[in-house]
């Protein structure tokens, strides 16, 4: 198969390059079509188009395959667990025990909230969305760290990474204690990523909180499947907004907006609600 594409407008035939991915798919490289010809491309809902290249992630929803830097989304579930995948898909390769101990250090000093972001909790109605509690707060992380909001600065977006990934189970647990009523319970760095996370969901001051391993295990599981999808609608809300050069906080709360939307994560709470 020839590398290029032939298209020709009128009496003017251009060749348009052949781009070929990791699995040997094939797409038409269309950037240089305005200045060849003064001509856009015109695809409504990104339907049949490629918004970047990418080594980070390949999904064939008809065929079942997943895979995470080329890894199969099967082999990290059995040997992974969420914060290792989430070093391979941020770093694209998997970490040293060494790397590992170093990330889960460093997201451990970052799982608290600022004491005067509880104040926005009060200010939400107790039947709030959580996906709406969620945008928001992750949206005001930029009042409150703005020592991490220079998108160019490899450290400041490593900072923010650290941050983001650390607060997001705090922010969320605290929105589920909010809508049912109970006391915000504080983040345990003694306990695993997934641990902590339900602890802060279920636990109560008054009494002791078994955690049950299979529980543990399902979040585990659950959380690397969903770690990334391809250009999906969230994923491209990031990448717009931050096109920008919007801080890292404002573009992680477009991306949770979009992921709201019910032809996109919201499908996964009308699945809820059905069963």
């Amino acid at each position: 198969m020839s590398d290029a594409a032939q298209l020709r407008i009128d009496d003017k035939e251009i060749d348009l390059p052949v781009v070929v991915g990791t699995e040997d798919e094939k797409a038409i490289d269309v950037s240089q079509l305005r200045a060849q010809t003064g001509l856009i491309t015109l695809d409504e809902g990104y339907v049949n188009t490629g918004a970047t290249t990418s080594a980070i992630t390949f999904l064939d929803g008809e065929q079942g395959v997943l895979r995470y830097r080329g890894y199969p989304i099967e082999v990290l579930a059995q040997h992974c667990d969420f914060i290792e995948t989430s070093y391979l898909l941020i770093y694209g390769e998997l970490p040293t025990q060494q790397q590992l101990e170093a990330f889960r250090n460093s997201l451990r000093r970052h799982t608290m909230l600022h004491e005067d972001m509880k104040a926005f909790y009060n200010g939400f109605p107790r039947d709030a969305h959580p996906m709406a509690i969620l945008s928001s707060v992750v949206g005001a992380l930029s009042t409150f760290y703005q020592d991490s909001l220079d998108p160019h600065s490899e450290e400041q977006v490593q900072v923010s990474i650290f941050r983001l990934i650390a607060k997001l189970p705090t922010i969320a647990a605290f929105s589920y204690k909010k809508s049912i009523g109970q006391p915000f319970i504080y983040p345990r760095n003694d306990l695993s990523y997934c641990q902590n996370f339900l602890q802060m969901m279920f636990a109560v001051p008054s009494e002791p909180y078994e955690l049950d391993p299979d529980f543990v295990d399902a979040l585990n599981l659950l959380l690397i499947v969903h770690a990334d999808h391809e250009q999906n609608c969230s994923t491209s809300t990031v990448r717009m907004v931050g096109s920008s050069n919007a801080n890292l906080f404002a573009s992680v709360s477009a991306g949770i907006c979009a992921l709201w939307g019910p032809l996109h994560g919201g499908a996964n709470q009308a699945c809820v609600e059905m069963l």
